[in-house]
């Protein structure tokens, strides 16, 4: 295989799965878009977390909430909680790595916030653990993931990306995650 036709498939795997979580998926994204900005102008936070690349997507996004994505505007209340490597490293180390949200959700979350988690395999312990925390604590929970993960029942919402790789799936994440944000920024 040549590095066209390299290109050409990973060209047209991104624009399936972009196109089909935006297909299966345009009514939550709308829905979920509502729950933000009505939780932003009631006071309440976003909160977001994944592992690996999709702690870099997590934040990605809360940095366009809190900064801006397209539109000068007040500072919208998000937070990343894969940001703050003392705490990560504090409670892996002192309780388990499956912990390392579910603590932070206990510790921060509050009834009417809303958490988005992201884990393509919809499988990782420590966002499964986080979903558990924030329902008891009346978060509203969302699961982004891919294929595998389409079924979980831990979160109030789930949009699942259509497609076994990894990559795309985290891509179609952020472009989600950047509707998410023109759409809030417009009810604003």
């Amino acid at each position: 295989m040549g590095d066209i036709d390299i290109i050409t498939r990973i060209r047209i795997e991104h624009a399936q799965a972009v196109e089909g979580v935006f297909t299966n998926h345009v009514g939550d994204i709308i829905t979920l878009a509502e729950k933000m900005a009505t939780a932003v102008k009631s006071n309440h936070k976003l909160l977001f977390c994944g592992n690996g690349g999709s702690a870099c997507d997590a934040m990605h996004i809360a940095g366009e909430f809190v900064g801006r994505f397209v539109h000068d505007r007040k500072a919208l209340p998000a937070l990343a909680l894969t940001s703050d490597s003392g705490i990560i490293t504090a409670v892996a180390n002192d309780y388990s790595y499956d912990d390392i949200f579910s603590r932070q959700v206990e510790a921060l979350a509050q009834a009417g916030d809303i958490l988005i988690t992201l884990s393509t395999s919809g499988k990782s312990p420590n966002i499964l653990k986080a979903l558990e925390a924030a329902k008891g604590k009346g978060v509203f929970t969302v699961l982004f993931t891919g294929e595998k993960g389409k079924d979980r029942k831990e979160a109030d919402m789930v949009i699942a990306v259509p497609g076994p790789t990894t990559a795309h799936i985290q891509e179609a994440h952020m472009t989600v995650l950047h509707a998410l944000a023109s759409l809030v920024e417009s009810r604003l």
